[in-house]
């Protein structure tokens, strides 16, 4: 039976390179690059679940072929050191160093590049800090949770220069390569509504209730654990489930939301929503939670010239499935749809109707965008879109050259994400200053 390490070490790989749907996976494209006979050393920052069951597998994946190395894990948990430990021996039959923090991990100088996958909210300083330590980077999404961590860290990656990765998988993905291409062709015509949503109906979604009676304070450190968020007595739930606590995330905006809006960002070239209205409540999982478990939100979108202005209406739920995840993209004359991975004339102008005004018939030829196989389930995590993501990262690093998801798409995602939050928390409609860089719910600017 196919483990799905092997899956992803095999499924997408030829000893030549496999070229996708337009995305390349060229074998022999780092070869010609500076230091190409250098290995590059790369540190775990962040022993998480997200590293252990898909990040790292698919580094590993690519890592003899590109010449890669995971040479240390730095965590402030005892714990997960020490998984790390026994994870990297049992899986790749390999040693790390393991570091009790990332300033130890810095000062050993022996990496050159990190693989970020923390805390939601602390995402965007661990970037920040790897960049001034003088390493590329991957970091995983959200960005940031509050404007400041993200100026903050987009000044960082600006005034260094390095090489980093949003962790936005979508950009390295052949069906949303070709839909990008496809409506910035203009043979969609201008996008007119977007709906998006992301529904599952899991009671242990982002909750870890057999771990949490195993973290003690005395194993790890809750002062460092914090970074710049409100001081406050030692909380093992906040620390594993952080992901239902604001303002250590924003729970549905910064871990679904950002996945989705960022496709809307690059398809159209718009950096963030003109406004956003939100609504929302813990309606179901009333288990201590502080971040919702039903949201919807509108969002409005627009050029300075007017070309194009369209809505947004994003929705999720934890409380029931259907739907599952959907991203449909519509114009007059029908629509993208991303689950289905088609272009229909589904809802165009058909000519009964468009004859009544003597205008003639808007209806697209139907086509099919490249497909991408997910063969895994919801609690791994482990897809072929992050394989080819990380690759991209990885070939990047190499060559130079500007990743699928550069810093400004992790920007971008967040000022909408902020904005969402800041609309369902405060309940009012909430702008952006492009001035300040600030989001503003009431005229006022959000702050946690």
């Amino acid at each position: 039976m196919q483990t799905r390490r092997d899956f992803l070490k095999t499924s997408l790989l030829g000893a030549g390179g496999l070229m996708i749907g337009g995305v390349g996976l060229d074998s022999k494209l780092y070869a010609a690059s500076k230091g190409a006979n250098d290995k590059i050393r790369v540190g775990i920052i962040g022993f998480s679940d997200r590293a252990r069951s898909t990040l790292i597998p698919c580094f590993q994946a690519h890592a003899k072929e590109l010449n890669f190395e995971i040479v240390a894990v730095s965590d402030i948990w005892n714990r997960r050191r020490r998984e790390a430990q026994e994870f990297f021996k049992k899986e790749y039959n390999q040693d790390v160093k393991l570091f009790r923090n990332n300033d130890e991990l810095y000062d050993a100088k022996i990496c050159d590049a990190v693989i970020i996958a923390t805390a939601d909210f602390q995402h965007a300083t661990h970037l920040a800090e790897s960049v001034r330590a003088g390493l590329d980077a991957y970091c995983e999404k959200p960005f940031a949770e509050t404007m400041a961590d993200g100026r903050m860290a987009l000044k960082a990656v600006k005034e260094t220069g390095k090489i980093v990765q949003i962790g936005s998988q979508r950009r390295s993905a052949p069906n949303y390569h070709a839909a990008h291409d496809y409506i910035k062709s203009g043979k969609f015509g201008p996008i007119t509504m977007v709906e998006m949503c992301w529904n599952v109906n899991q009671p242990g979604r982002w909750r870890r209730p057999a771990l949490v009676a195993q973290c003690f304070e005395k194993d790890t450190d809750w002062k460092r654990f914090l970074i710049n968020r409100p001081a406050e007595k030692w909380d093992p739930r906040k620390y594993l489930e952080y992901r239902l606590f604001w303002p250590y995330s924003s729970g549905i905006p910064g871990q679904w939301m950002s996945h989705q809006i960022d496709t809307v960002h690059w398809f159209t070239g718009l950096n963030h929503p003109k406004s956003v209205v939100a609504g929302g409540g813990i309606y179901c999982w009333k288990d201590g939670r502080s971040n919702y478990d039903t949201l919807t939100a509108v969002m409005e979108y627009g050029d300075d010239e007017g070309k194009q202005n369209f809505q947004v209406l994003y929705s999720s739920r934890f409380h029931n499935e259907h739907g599952g995840v959907k991203e449909l993209y519509f114009s007059n004359g029908g629509t993208l749809n991303l689950d289905t991975n088609m272009v229909t004339s589904d809802g165009g102008l058909q000519e009964w109707a468009a004859a009544e005004m003597g205008l003639p018939a808007n209806l697209l030829k139907e086509f099919s965008l490249p497909s991408i196989e997910v063969v895994t389930s919801a609690n791994t995590g482990g897809d072929p879109m992050t394989l080819l993501h990380m690759r991209n990262w990885m070939e990047c690093v190499r060559s130079r050259k500007q990743t699928n998801a550069p810093v400004e798409a992790g920007y971008n995602h967040s000022i909408a994400t902020i904005m969402c939050n800041a609309a369902v928390r405060t309940g009012e409609k909430v702008s952006f200053d492009e001035a300040t860089q600030e989001v503003l719910a009431g005229g006022k600017v959000f702050q946690y």
